[in-house]
């Protein structure tokens, strides 16, 4: 084992190893409480974001009849989690938004001193935090936060810094010109942050969040601020993980002041697809895998794959196997013929996911 130790550097793969921020972990059962807290909100009809999910429900989009499509669906029962069903973008299933998931906040020691609750973190941005998990089957039962408090225009700038610098701080080479650029940058955000005496410094908001990056390969990692005439910034890092324009371009901007307009918002959810998200192009010096959205058996526990011209199969029983590529067999599948929105390998798996289907199989809306 070599004795070298890892120094920082804006041009290198970090390791989360070298980070000094306080990492504080919630666990699917902290993520249950907080959504229980968040649902007596709602019940105080005071919450936009069940106003937002209601007129969904009336709106019934016209995309939703595929069985492809982003698509928010709240047709049965009353309002909580296990009944509002999301497609997922990475295999096409349609689950609801009970899945819950683990946070991993990283913050400075200082709030560690303090004795703050990393709970309040996540309670303001629950909603959104609910609609992103249920949007991916895998890969999502972790989330990472960077705690920070930043303001507006320094979360502006960082956020530039960051779209540029993903492309060349995982040791890909780039121009002498571009390299200077970036170490000025940094330098710049630097002392800007020192001066300002925010906390963390810049150099360790870089090396974490590159760092998750490179290690955990998330969908999406969040720069949170809590400084109120700021918001909450998500990163994506592939433009298939972004919210679909056409269903949330209405979404709530999470400010309690109804007077308030879109810019004031506490975290900036894109309501205009890949147009207004912050994704982050990652490359090294190996290939990175590229994200392969998958149509999958709705069955939770099937592992079949189908193929881009099943979309042309009918509501029959056949399912006819084409291949084998890996764990995964790719068939013909078939549609519920009900509410045509979700597709399965046979009749058998079909029967097995009925009792959670069931809160969301409604006939289309003509």
């Amino acid at each position: 084992m070599s004795n070298k130790k890892r120094h920082y550097s804006i041009f290198r793969p970090p390791s989360l190893a070298m980070t000094e921020l306080v990492k504080t972990t919630l666990d699917h059962d902290s993520t249950d409480m907080l959504i229980d807290k968040w649902l007596e909100h709602r019940n105080n009809g005071l919450d936009a974001y069940h106003e937002w999910f209601r007129d969904v429900r009336e709106k019934r989009h016209a995309h939703a009849v595929s069985h492809k499509h982003q698509i928010i669906a709240w047709n049965k029962g009353e309002f909580v989690p296990e009944n509002v069903f999301c497609r997922t973008v990475d295999t096409g299933r349609l689950i609801p938004l009970d899945r819950t998931w683990t946070t991993h906040v990283y913050h400075h020691y200082s709030m560690s001193e303090r004795k703050l609750s990393m709970m309040p973190v996540v309670f303001t941005m629950l909603p959104e935090l609910m609609i992103l998990r249920g949007m991916h089957d895998t890969g999502c039962d972790e989330i990472y936060v960077i705690v920070t408090d930043l303001k507006r225009q320094e979360m502006d700038d960082v956020t530039e810094y960051f779209k540029l610098a993903c492309r060349y701080g995982f040791g890909r080479a780039c121009k002498p010109s571009l390299e200077r650029y970036l170490l000025y940058e940094h330098m710049r955000l630097s002392h800007t942050l020192v001066r300002q005496r925010r906390t963390p410094c810049f150099p360790q908001i870089d090396l974490t969040l590159r760092a998750i990056l490179y290690e955990k390969k998330p969908p999406f990692v969040i720069l949170f601020s809590h400084q109120t005439t700021s918001y909450s910034q998500i990163f994506f890092t592939d433009p298939s993980y972004v919210p679909d324009e056409e269903i949330f371009y209405d979404y709530p901007t999470g400010c309690p002041n109804p007077c308030c307009t879109d810019d004031c918002e506490l975290i900036r959810f894109p309501r205009c697809g890949t147009e207004s998200a912050t994704i982050l192009e990652v490359r090294t010096k190996r290939k990175r895998r590229r994200a392969q959205p998958r149509q999958m058996c709705n069955w939770i526990n099937c592992d079949v794959v189908f193929t881009d011209d099943s979309a042309l199969s009918t509501t029959t029983s056949d399912v006819n196997e084409i291949l084998t590529n890996g764990n995964h067999k790719r068939t013909y599948g078939q549609l519920c013929s009900k509410c045509r929105l979700v597709k399965y390998c046979s009749p058998e798996h079909q029967r097995e996911d009925w009792e959670e289907h069931r809160r969301v199989c409604v006939k289309p809306a003509m």
